[in-house]
C-alpha cells in the first residue's frame, strides 16, 4: 500500500485525513475515532488498515490532484535521525567513519509535504539540501535485536532531511541546525514492505533542478536499518508512527567546490527507487 496524510481541499468542511493511494485517488481510511495514519498504525497496525481499504470501493476514491499531501505522519512522537551513515559522505566531510549511528533529534515543525516550499531561513545562507531514506515504525519495539527489527518497520518514505550548516556548527550538538520550521520535506507517502524494495536494493539520488547531486544505494549505508533500529530502541522505546532517517549520501552543498547551497527559486527533489519522488521549490522563510 501507498499511504498518505493530506487536506482535502474540496471537502465541505475541509480537515486533515489519511488514505491509501490507489491509481490517481486516494481512498480516504480515517473515522470519526481515528483521523490520523499515527493513530491507525497504534490501534490497528499495517494489517488492520489493509482489511479496511479492502472492503473499499473504487468509488470512494479523492482525486490526487484535489489534495494538499502532508508528511506521511504529520505529529510523530519521534523524529530521530542519523548523521555520517554513508562513506563517501564521511569522506568528503574530512570527519572518522562513525563506530557507532550519530544520533539527532528533529521536530515535527521542520518538515513539510510534497511540493510545499521548504524554507530558507533569513538567518542563513548555508541551507544545504540531503536526500534519505525514511523509516517508519509500526509497532512498539524496546531493546529489538537486528534479526527482528525488520519486523516492526510499517514502511518507508523519502525525506530531503536538509541542514542550516552553520547553525550546525554552532557547538558539537546538531539540533538548531536541524530544526528551523519548514527546513526539511517528507512524503509523498509511505510505501508498505510488501510494496517496497528491501532496502539494500533502493537507490537514493537527490536532484537539484534538475541536476542530479547525489546518488547512492541503501547497501553502502555505513550501519544498516535493521542495526539502527536496534540501536536506537536501545536507549528509547519507538512507537508506531516514529520516523527515523537514515542518513543522506555525498555530493551534499557543503563539500561541493565552489560550496552550492539552496536559493530561492531551486526545486531540490528526493527520488528512491520504489517509494517514489519528493519534490519541493525552496522559498525565502522568515
Amino acid at each position: 500500500m501507498k499511504l498518505v496524510s493530506y487536506w482535502d481541499h474540496t471537502a465541505a468542511t475541509p480537515e486533515p485525513s489519511y488514505g491509501a493511494v490507489v491509481g490517481e485517488s486516494i481512498v480516504d481510511l480515517a473515522t470519526p475515532a481515528v483521523r490520523t495514519l499515527r493513530e491507525a498504525l497504534t490501534t490497528e497496525g499495517i494489517d488492520g488498515i489493509s482489511r479496511r481499504l479492502a472492503k473499499k470501493g473504487p468509488a470512494e476514491g479523492i482525486s490526487l490532484s484535489n489534495v494538499k499531501l502532508l508528511p506521511p505522519i504529520t505529529e510523530p512522537h519521534k523524529i530521530l535521525c542519523v548523521g555520517l551513515n554513508y562513506l563517501l559522505h564521511a569522506k568528503e566531510a574530512n570527519l572518522p567513519v562513525p563506530t557507532r549511528p550519530s544520533v539527532f533529534v528533529r521536530f515535527s515543525s521542520s518538515f513539510v509535504g510534497h511540493e510545499e516550499p521548504v524554507l530558507l531561513p533569513a538567518e542563513s545562507e548555508q541551507f544545504d539540501y540531503e536526500a534519505e531514506i525514511a523509516v517508519i515504525i509500526g509497532r512498539r519495539a524496546r531493546r529489538v535485536s537486528e534479526a527482528e527489527a525488520m519486523q516492526v518497520v510499517a514502511g518507508y518514505s523519502c525525506m530531503a532531511e536538509n541542514s542550516i550548516r552553520d547553525w550546525q556548527r554552532h557547538s558539537n550538538q546538531a539540533t538548531p541546525g536541524k530544526n528551523f520550521v519548514g527546513t526539511g520535506a517528507f512524503g509523498p507517502w509511505l510505501v508498505t514492505p510488501d510494496e517496497a524494495p528491501v532496502p539494500e536494493e533502493m537507490t537514493v539520488a537527490g536532484r537539484l533542478n534538475g541536476e542530479t547531486v547525489q546518488h547512492d544505494s541503501g547497501a553502502n549505508m555505513i550501519f544498516s536499518i535493521p542495526q539502527i533500529i536496534a540501536y536506537l530502541s536501545t536507549f528509547t522505546e519507538l512507537l508506531p508512527g516514529d520516523v527515523i532517517a537514515t542518513g543522506t549520501p555525498a555530493g551534499v552543498g557543503m563539500s561541493r567546490k565552489p560550496q552550492r547551497y539552496l536559493r530561492e527559486g531551486d526545486v531540490f527533489e528526493v527520488a528512491i527507487s520504489g517509494l517514489g519522488e519528493l519534490r519541493n521549490p525552496v522559498r525565502n522563510g522568515f
